[in-house]
């Protein structure tokens, strides 16, 4: 095992997350290689138990608030014990660790780019779009995973065409299989068949919006009241914004027709107990949450932002609304809620989308392309 490559994942914090749960499969699924994960703020037990392989291991710098680059000397005092073949950073706020592992002289360096920060959507920001310009020079190999981010970073930040990836997230489609009907869950008030739930999964942070979520429930109820008897809301996740979700509910006289269970690891239980997925974001990357859903064969509401768009065939596998439009939200919860069986044929033919375009396969096999190759090069360089 000691001769193998060692790649060292590197990002801001390894906790829940869409991002997260990417390097989960990935480090679970990609053969061939040891694997480290370095989180600048810090590594979640919990969420590390994940990881399937017994010899990954997991470092937490516990950043203070600042520069990121001040974590220099701590992160090369890492490269040197650890003397990665490869560094794989993730997201702006690690990007700045390209330069130590340059300085070190890493013999790989990729970054991937798998979303905005609630601080600069759309990646408009002058200042973050100078930073990439500034550190590309020390990455071989840029990685998007979506159309949107792929033309940022060629048409925006300038990366040559030659060291841009597109590789997209892919789902495990065992694991998030299909349901016909939903399923009841344990302790879930919902179990009741006759109710059309719609479901949400995801950290509860202002990118993902889950309070618009809640306030278009609010209004699909309020305009027709006859949805009272029929239409349910579930929110999965924990975060800063379930206080704001908790307090409309009560606002409006809605709490008994929700539940927000918080943080939960059975996910696959809980897409097989939605009748459709929502998710109303600001802005995505490629949604694993949107894959999952696809995969469990239900239907998605998802804002038009990102990569959503490359996700959510409309009208086929579901719908796409405005982003930060509650009312365009509701238009749609209170048509899916009278149409059980056309969402659930948009159920079936999202599941046929996941099987053929976005398996964790094809992401696995190829992030081991791309690192062998990058390996292969640089080593006979």
């Amino acid at each position: 095992m000691a001769a193998l490559p060692l790649v060292l994942h590197v990002l801001y914090r390894f906790d829940t997350g869409g991002l997260e749960n990417g390097v989960v499969n990935l480090i679970n699924r990609l053969h061939g290689y040891r694997h480290a994960v370095l989180a600048l703020d810090h590594c979640a037990p919990a969420f590390c138990q994940r990881v399937q392989r017994a010899d990954t291991e997991f470092i937490s710098l516990h950043k203070p608030p600042g520069q990121t680059l001040k974590m220099a000397p701590r992160f090369l005092a890492e490269l040197r014990r650890l003397q990665p073949a490869l560094v794989h950073t993730r997201n702006l706020a690690a990007l700045e660790m390209q330069l130590p592992a340059w300085w070190h002289g890493v013999l790989a360096r990729v970054h991937g780019e798998h979303g905005w920060d609630m601080s600069d959507l759309g990646g408009v920001s002058a200042k973050a779009r100078w930073t990439r310009r500034f550190y590309r020079r020390f990455v071989h190999r840029q990685v998007a995973l979506s159309g949107d981010l792929e033309r940022y970073l060629l048409q925006r930040v300038g990366v040559p065409a030659a060291q841009v990836a597109r590789i997209c997230n892919g789902v495990d489609v065992d694991r998030f299989a299909a349901h016909r009907e939903r399923l009841p869950l344990d302790g879930s008030p919902f179990n009741d068949p006759g109710l059309f739930v719609v479901g949400t999964v995801g950290r509860m942070q202002a990118v993902k919006a889950q309070t618009l979520l809640v306030e278009a429930f609010v209004q699909a109820v309020q305009s027709q009241p006859g949805l009272r008897e029929r239409l349910r809301l579930v929110l999965v996740g924990d975060g800063p914004l379930r206080r704001d979700c908790e307090e409309r509910l009560d606002a409006a006289g809605l709490r008994a027709l929700a539940w927000l269970p918080g943080e939960r690891r059975d996910v696959p239980d809980f897409m097989a107990h939605f009748s459709a997925f929502a998710l109303p974001s600001l802005q995505e990357g490629i949604s694993n949450t949107i894959l999952e859903a696809m995969a469990c064969a239900r239907a998605v509401l998802a804002t038009r932002v990102g990569g959503n768009e490359e996700l959510v065939e409309e009208g086929i596998t579901g719908a796409l609304v405005p982003a930060g439009e509650p009312p365009r939200i509701a238009e749609c919860l209170r048509a899916w809620a009278g149409e059980p069986e056309r969402v659930s044929a948009m159920g079936h033919a999202a599941r046929l989308r996941a099987e053929q375009r976005f398996s964790l396969q094809a992401m696995v096999g190829a992030y081991d392309d791309l690192y062998r190759g990058l390996l292969v090069a640089k080593n006979s360089s």
